[in-house]
């Protein structure tokens, strides 16, 4: 099939080339043209697993808009629906919650309508980015004519591993009202993927998109609160506790994301908790829980916070990592970031480092900002396989809350969710 893509940003493109992959013929189109530049040299400058690989031997082609619409069988729409960034959960969350930001959305379905409406064909257009229910309905539809067919399909997918996570979702959610739209994109993802397709209707498919990643911010705030009990209480362990929990798979459901650590980080989930708090409080829910949820992530980076202070003393912090997740350079959301930004405001002595963003290494980083000779007290934020290697200063503390750097001579670490052996 011939499919585009208005929008080729760190959602659209990755998929565009999982699409190519395939063998279909895929258009794109933008409206940053440094996007297109980063195709033309075959390299992007974040890192998402296979995109560089498959953008060496890509044939997607840049068009403009009009040319693609007339061209694709199947349009796809991963224009962004951002928040404001005091909402991305580097920072304590404002008193105010928000709905997210439909502006660049609704320019796009406009411009796309009237292509439609110029050329006289219907075609299928298909929604990826993230919306609160209703939203389709009440702020997209009015802006189609009846040569734009739309079907609501937001991906399951986290940066950095986005090509496997759209290749091999868990289900293809797919919400409309239109059984010729569904049916069209049932087989034309049988050419993709074996993942169940679950068809429903838009206000569905847009509610599941957002309670789907804010059931997973739950259990990371759950564990992670029972990460602190752990370390509270003598003769606990947060690691016997969640083995225990992940071998019970008829009501605990799976293992993933049940780990004490970090809280949860990335493009949706922080944002995902306010927007969704904001729709509780808007349709007045008698208990708002993703407020809950949002809370337990501040107060459980507070607590950190203070686990740091506790340890330094005196000493300098630095933390390890600055990505929102392993093995990749996106900082999106990311807890480690938070936590550098709280121990700021407590104005301490505190510096962060990560192998996979940084251009320096962790020695001539610890030069530059004339470390070398002063007492450092570690907090590993991300759990890059990078730091296991690390030769920590002798005599210093290492606060690991993920619990994998191995004993060290000389190291005092620190194992968060381990509590005292008595």
């Amino acid at each position: 099939m011939k499919v585009g893509f208005v929008g080729l940003g760190k959602l659209g493109l990755p998929v565009a080339l999982a699409v190519e992959s395939k063998g279909h013929k895929v258009f794109g189109y933008d409206i940053k043209k440094e996007i297109y530049t980063q195709i033309k040299n075959r390299k992007i400058d974040y890192k998402e697993k296979h995109a560089n690989e498959l953008l060496k031997k890509t044939n997607i082609e840049i068009v403009e808009l009009k040319k693609l619409v007339s061209l694709s069988d199947i349009i796809f729409v991963p224009i962004q629906t951002p928040h404001d960034k005091k909402y991305e959960g580097i920072n304590d969350i404002p008193k105010t919650r928000k709905d997210f930001d439909y502006t660049f959305l609704t320019k796009g379905i406009k411009m796309i309508s009237k292509e439609l409406k110029k050329i006289k064909k219907k075609k299928i257009v298909i929604i990826i980015s993230t919306v609160l229910p209703g939203t389709i309905r009440k702020k997209v539809l009015p802006l189609t004519n009846k040569y734009t067919q739309i079907g609501y399909n937001p991906f399951f997918i986290a940066m950095g591993t986005t090509i496997d996570d759209f290749l091999y979702s868990e289900i293809i959610l797919f919400g409309s009202d239109n059984k010729f739209v569904s049916d069209k994109a049932k087989n034309f993802y049988r050419t993709l993927t074996n993942s169940p397709f679950f068809e429903t209707t838009i206000e569905n498919a847009e509610l599941i998109k957002v309670v789907y990643n804010t059931f997973i911010s739950t259990k990371i705030a759950f564990i992670n609160s029972i990460t602190e009990m752990c370390h509270r209480l003598p003769n606990t362990s947060i690691d016997e506790v969640t083995r225990a929990l992940s071998l019970s798979t008829k009501r605990i459901i799976s293992n993933l994301y049940l780990r004490g650590g970090m809280g949860d980080g990335g493009g949706c989930h922080p944002r995902d908790n306010i927007a969704m708090s904001y729709l509780a409080k808007r349709h007045n829910v008698s208990f708002n829980i993703f407020e809950a949820i949002m809370l337990q992530r501040q107060k459980y980076n507070h607590w950190l916070a203070e686990m740091c202070l506790k340890y330094s003393k005196k000493a300098s912090i630095i933390i390890l990592g600055k990505s929102f997740k392993p093995e990749t350079n996106i900082v999106t959301g990311s807890p480690s970031i938070y936590l550098f930004n709280s121990l700021k405001k407590k104005k301490r002595d505190v510096y962060i480092w990560d192998p996979e963003v940084d251009k320096i290494n962790l020695e001539n980083f610890i030069k530059i900002n004339s470390l070398s000779n002063k007492k450092i007290c570690y907090f590993v934020g991300t759990q890059h396989k990078a730091f296991l290697n690390i030769n920590f200063k002798k005599g210093s503390n290492v606060l690991d809350p993920f619990r994998y750097i191995k004993n060290r001579d000389g190291v005092n670490i620190i194992e968060i969710g381990e509590g005292e052996k008595i």
